[in-house]
């Protein structure tokens, strides 16, 4: 909390009257899951709860195109509601040296999980997987969407499976095509 509030306070983040005024909310509370850092219980509590997969959002404090997802996509109710009925999400700290639990009950940091098993480079990095903990590599997203609508259609890629049929790319271009 002290964080955000800093970072409201050096324009870094939307203060929350601002958030309450727009009809916009946190991406903290509302886009992300709390957690604990093991991602093998995250695959359980998933199943559970009868979603899709998990979402891994791989960033960095300075990455600007983090800041544009953050402020202008994952704050959005409509984004917040689709991704949360479908996916856990967590962000993951691509300089990060606090460990966690992969996929596979490996302890590792978050920065050696993001480089050495994901091979993130730059950032952001959307990662999904499924509720067997398979990375879901077709439907790997790297960098900003352009808009709330392109992010849409990326989780809607993933939960009805077309990544088993077709790039993003082409299945974009399809849904373009059929309006």
């Amino acid at each position: 909390r002290a964080r955000w509030i800093l970072m409201s306070i050096l324009g870094l983040m939307p203060a929350p009257r601002a958030i309450a005024d727009t009809g916009l909310r946190d991406h903290g509370q509302h886009f992300f899951n709390d957690t604990f850092g093991n991602f093998q219980e995250e695959l359980e509590t998933a199943r559970e709860e009868g979603k899709k997969g998990i979402l891994l959002m791989f960033e960095m404090d300075e990455c600007p195109f983090c800041h544009y997802m953050k402020t202008r996509i994952l704050n959005q109710p409509a984004v917040q509601d689709y991704y949360r009925e479908h996916f856990r999400i967590f962000p993951v700290d691509v300089e990060g040296d606090i460990e966690i639990t992969d996929f596979s009950g490996k302890t590792t940091k978050m920065k050696d999980f993001a480089l050495h098993q994901y091979r993130v480079r730059a950032t952001p990095v959307f990662a999904f997987f499924d509720t067997d903990g398979n990375y879901i590599k077709r439907a790997r997203y790297t960098g900003a969407t352009r808009d709330k609508a392109e992010f849409l259609l990326l989780g809607q890629y993933v939960v009805d499976k077309q990544y088993l049929e077709q790039p993003f790319a082409r299945y974009k271009r399809e849904q373009a095509d059929a309006r």
